[in-house]
Order: C-alpha cells, then sequence, then structure tokens
C-alpha cells in the first residue's frame, strides 16, 4: 500500500468514527431512556402495582367439599418465609409450595448495581406431581407449616393427617450447598397402588444479569449428566426440547451464563423430559422446565435426598463438587478444550494466586504463551524468508516455462525447491499450529467468571464489551468498541508490515484479504468482552514486535547463500509415498497435455 492508500484507510476510520460520535442520543433522550429502565426495574421488583393486585385478588375460600379432597386443607393459607444464610448465600424457603422463594449469592450484583438472584419469586416453582384419590396433586401450590428453623436449617410438612404427610427438611451447609430431603410418609395409601413412580417438576425463569443480554442468551442452557457419566446439554441459541428415558439422570442444571442453580438427586430421575425456551420478554434470558420421575414404593414410606448448587460458573469453584459440574462451562471442542483445560486454566489459577489485577494477569498469560510459540514463530519467519529470497528465480523459471503450461511450472519449482532444501510449506505449518491457541482464548475469556466486574484502564468490565460511544442502534449496532479499534488497527499495522518486509503477494490482489480480515472481526468482535479483545490487542502488539525482532536478524543474503551452497551438494532424501504418488500424477498430467496439443 502506497501513502496514498494508508491516508485513505485513516479517513475512513475517522469519518466512520466521527459519524458514529455525532449520531449519539442527546442528553434529554438519554435521561427519557434511563426514566423507562427505571420503571422497568421498579416492575420487576414488584414496587408498583403490588399493593393493588394483592387487594383486587379475592381470597379464596373452599367449601366442606373440598376440605374434604385429598390434601384441601393445605389449598389456602398465608404465605409465609423462613430465612437460611451463611458466609455466600442468603435463601428464602416459601410455606407455599415449601420451595426455595429466592436466592441471593452474597457479594455479586446485576450489571445495574442490584443484588444478584438466582432465584427469585414466583419465577421458580418447585413441587411433586401425583393423583391422590382421582386428584391431581402439585405440592408447589399447596401451603406447608413451618415445623422448625434454625439459621441453617429449616423444616416445613405438607399435612394430610397427623400420620401422613410430606415432609421437606433444608440444609444450608457452609458452601453454595442447600441439601433436602423429603419423606413421603403414609402417603403410599392414597396413591393409585399400579404407580411405581412419582413425579417432580422444576421450573424457572431467569432474570437479565449482564449488560449483554444477548450474549447472555446465548451462553445460557440446560445441562445434564446421565448415570453413565455423558454430560450434554440442550439448544443454547434457540428452542429445544429432549426426553432422557434410556438412563437415569443425575443432575440438572439451569445454567445463565456466569452462574447456575444445579439440582442433583441420590436416586436419580427416570424419563427426564427438559425444555429450554428463548425469552420474548426484553428482561428474562431463558425458561427452563424440568420434569422427572423418581422411583416410588407403594408399600412403605419414601425417602428422597436432593442437592442444590447455587453459585458462580467458576472452574474450580465447580470442579471441587465432583460432580462434573465444570464441564457446563464451554471451553471449546477438541484440542481447543484441552488446551484451556489442561494449559490455560492452570496457568490462569497461578497468576491469579499473585492477586494482581486481571489486566496485568491478561498480560503475563499473553506474554507466557508467545514465548511459548516463540520458536515455531522464528521457524516460520525464516521458512517464509527463504521463499521470499527464492522469488527471482521463481519469477526466471515462470517467465521461461510460461502460463500456459502449469504443471510444467509446477514441476519446475518443485524441483528448484528440492534443490535448494526448501518446504513450501514450512512457513504454513507452524502457524498452523497456533491456530488451537489462538482459537482455545476465544471460548476461554467469554466464559471466565473471574472478569465479571473487574475494571482495568478505562474498560469498567472485562466480561462485557467496552463502549466510550454509544448511539441510537445502525444495523442492530449500537456502540463503538475501544479496544476492538485498537485490536483491529494494530492487525492492519501487522498485515501492512508482513506485506512491506516479505513482499509476499506483491502482485496479487488477495494481499488485500489481509486487511479485509481484520476489518470483519472488527464487526464481530466489537460486541465480545473487553478481556478477549483486550488478549487480541496485545497478541497483535507482540505479533508485530517478533516480527521487527526476527526480520532485523535474518540476513536474506545469508540464507541465499545457504540455498546456493544447497544446490550445489544436494543432500540425498528418501521420497516419501505421498510425494512419489504426486511426482507420477503431475508426469501424467503432463504427459496427457502434451497429447492433446498433438
Amino acid at each position: 500500500m502506497d501513502r496514498n492508500n494508508i491516508i485513505g484507510l485513516v479517513l475512513i476510520f475517522a469519518i466512520f468514527a466521527g459519524s458514529f460520535y455525532l449520531i449519539k442520543p442527546n442528553e434529554q433522550e438519554v435521561q427519557k431512556e434511563q426514566r423507562l429502565q427505571d420503571s422497568l426495574k421498579a416492575v420487576k421488583e414488584g414496587r408498583i402495582f403490588q399493593d393493588t393486585i394483592a387487594a383486587a385478588k379475592p381470597a379464596e375460600v373452599l367449601d366442606s367439599a373440598a376440605l374434604a379432597k385429598p390434601f384441601g386443607a393445605t389449598k389456602v393459607g398465608q404465605e409465609q418465609t423462613v430465612a437460611l444464610e451463611n458466609d455466600v448465600l442468603k435463601i428464602e424457603i416459601s410455606t407455599k409450595g415449601g420451595k426455595v422463594k429466592s436466592v441471593q449469592l452474597k457479594g455479586e450484583t446485576n450489571f445495574d448495581g442490584s443484588p444478584l438472584y438466582l432465584l427469585e419469586g414466583d419465577n421458580n416453582k418447585f413441587g411433586f406431581l401425583f393423583n391422590a384419590a382421582g386428584q391431581h396433586i402439585n405440592t408447589n401450590d399447596l401451603f406447608f407449616t413451618v415445623s422448625n428453623n434454625t439459621a441453617n436449617a429449616a423444616t416445613l410438612r405438607l399435612n394430610y393427617s397427623a400420620d401422613q404427610y410430606i415432609e421437606y427438611n433444608y440444609t444450608l451447609e457452609n458452601s453454595h450447598n442447600l441439601g433436602l430431603q423429603v419423606n413421603a410418609v403414609g402417603i403410599q395409601h392414597l396413591i393409585d397402588q399400579q404407580k411405581k413412580t412419582i413425579a417432580l417438576n422444576w421450573d424457572a425463569t431467569l432474570l437479565q444479569k449482564e449488560q449483554n443480554i444477548k450474549s447472555e442468551r446465548e451462553k445460557s442452557g440446560m445441562f445434564y449428566k446421565t448415570a453413565d457419566n455423558s454430560i450434554d446439554h440442550l439448544s443454547e441459541t434457540s428452542d429445544d426440547e429432549e426426553k432422557i428415558d434410556k438412563s437415569k439422570v443425575e443432575w440438572i442444571a439451569f445454567k445463565q451464563h456466569f452462574f447456575s442453580s444445579i439440582l442433583s438427586s441420590k436416586q436419580g430421575f427416570e424419563n427426564a423430559n427438559l425444555v429450554s425456551k428463548h425469552a420474548t420478554n426484553d428482561n428474562v434470558v431463558k425458561l427452563y422446565n424440568a420434569t422427572g420421575e423418581l422411583a416410588f414404593n407403594t408399600q412403605s414410606n419414601n425417602h428422597y435426598e436432593f442437592n442444590f448448587f447455587f453459585g458462580p460458573n467458576k472452574y474450580k469453584t465447580l470442579k471441587a463438587e465432583g460432580k462434573s459440574y465444570e464441564k457446563i462451562i464451554n471451553m471449546g471442542w477438541g484440542p481447543m478444550g484441552w488446551i484451556n483445560r489442561f494449559l490455560t486454566v492452570p496457568l490462569f489459577d497461578l497468576l491469579d494466586g499473585f492477586h494482581l489485577s486481571y489486566g496485568i494477569v491478561i498480560l503475563v498469560l499473553t506474554l507466557l504463551l508467545k514465548g511459548l510459540m516463540f520458536p515455531l514463530t522464528r521457524k516460520s519467519y525464516i521458512s517464509m524468508a527463504k521463499m521470499r529470497v527464492l522469488k527471482p528465480q521463481l519469477d526466471e523459471i515462470k517467465e521461461k516455462v510460461g502460463d500456459d503450461n502449469p504443471m510444467l511450472l509446477q514441476q519446475e519449482q518443485m524441483k528448484l525447491y528440492k534443490q535448494a532444501g526448501v518446504n513450501p510449506l514450512g512457513g504454513c505449518l507452524p502457524m498452523l499450529l497456533q491456530m488451537p491457541f489462538t482459537l482455545a482464548f476465544f471460548f476461554f475469556f467469554p466464559n471466565l467468571f473471574e472478569l465479571r466486574g473487574e475494571s482495568f484502564l478505562w474498560m469498567k468490565d472485562l466480561s462485557t464489551y467496552d463502549a466510550p460511544i454509544t448511539f441510537s442502534p445502525i444495523f442492530g449496532i449500537n456502540h463503538i468498541s475501544l479496544m476492538c479499534i485498537l485490536m483491529t488497527a494494530t492487525t492492519l499495522l501487522t498485515t501492512w508490515y508482513n506485506n512491506a518486509t516479505t513482499g509476499a503477494g506483491a502482485n496479487n490482489q488477495m494481499k488485500y484479504i489481509g486487511y479485509i480480515m481484520p476489518l470483519l472481526f472488527f464487526f464481530m468482535l466489537n460486541s465480545f468482552p473487553s478481556g478477549l479483545n483486550y488478549y487480541y490487542f496485545l497478541g497483535a502488539v507482540f505479533t508485530f514486535l517478533t516480527q521487527v525482532i526476527i526480520r532485523q536478524s535474518i540476513d536474506d543474503n545469508k540464507i541465499l547463500a545457504k540455498l546456493e551452497d544447497n544446490k550445489k551438494n544436494p543432500k540425498v532424501q528418501k521420497k516419501s509415498s505421498f510425494q512419489s504418488r504426486l511426482e507420477e500424477m503431475m508426469r501424467q498430467q503432463q504427459a496427457n497435455q502434451q497429447q492433446n496439443k498433438k
């Protein structure tokens, strides 16, 4: 690119950035939007119309016939809550349904600074489903009574009679786990003797917790583990439903990007049916429903043991549970997943132990990985240097053979490579070996809980995009990420320097792909976490510096002299079967071309 082209690109970017700045909303529009968001938040928290709705709802009155039905007396009552609390969780248990009504994760907030709840009010439903004396019973809708409550334990009972009841025993450990033991006493006499199972239903509506709700939806999904240690999940990008009837399900996870609510059963769920739906409401992320069957003994009392995990999707926290919970974090597939689990995570945890800023941790991590890749990088540049010094000879061959005989041209070029001891793919293979590491971070940083809420430089939260420039949406874009701009500009600079110093593709229009790709990636990565763009920016800076250092250390004249010496004193190398077949194919094609000319 000449000076005019560079000036043109700079002007285009300046106009582009200036236009976004000029069309950003004024202060009045910003205030109007803030008032709208405040109103939505008030509705979400139930501070508007709550009293009016409660007053307008008529009290339910049951006649004597309804009271005589199974659990009839428990269909009406006054909802109360009991609180359980430890160092990390604050949980409310409701007498209506005996369910977990709300779960607050201490020390964490939503993107707007409000307290973070994993489960909230009526957005969570949990109960047993069965038929008793011809009546359909859903314990989620019935009123329990509290028989015991301490700071870390609670017992609630759903009474049918003095010796017939369903009892929930909650125990909050000093961790992210809430134990639940269920005793079904005497109710086997109410249920059809032919029934061998009882159903359990868990339903949750997950509300927005992150700034970028689109990304939050794409990274939220329902996961499960079966008795054969297989871990799978429903689609994260579309509505999905799955029935698991060939194996018991050990646990079910309602994952929401950086947080999860996980229900495990000691007995295991049979014939589990899982449903995940995308939400249409602006502040709702996903709607989950899980139904499973539990073995039920109609000859004696039944006992079930469950455990709730309420906590962050932090790799080492989930792994410490010993139930393979950590596999709900998307570390990438194949080699990328191996790199993240066995290299990146241990390195990150080691650096995290020094209590450095996460911006510094990412910097050191990038330096370590670039240093690890340096031998391959140097080998790649040396190979490209060999191709560069051979280019005049390749041009002579092309001029001598002409463009009308591509097969002969390829043969002569391969002959030159062989004589000089040059592998034409030597510059590509080391780069290809580095690609899995580059792609591995594409999965690692967007799912790294540690970056959530952590600031660095002007970036307020490394787990989401930085947006110093905002404006009314244009083609779905409503902001410009400064870190993404820096990453793109550095990548363009590296591409320009590489083309200028190697002379690669001087007469080939394909070289412009090197300029087009960073621009395309800008639009793709503009809404990605600033931590990821920061890593790619550092990678581009170190790549540029590496190119400059290696380029200064390489002497083209010495390389050319070595290649000429190889041509004069060729080393005998055994041909591989692939090379032999390739040469034979080329000879046959050349013979066919000559025959066609005759």
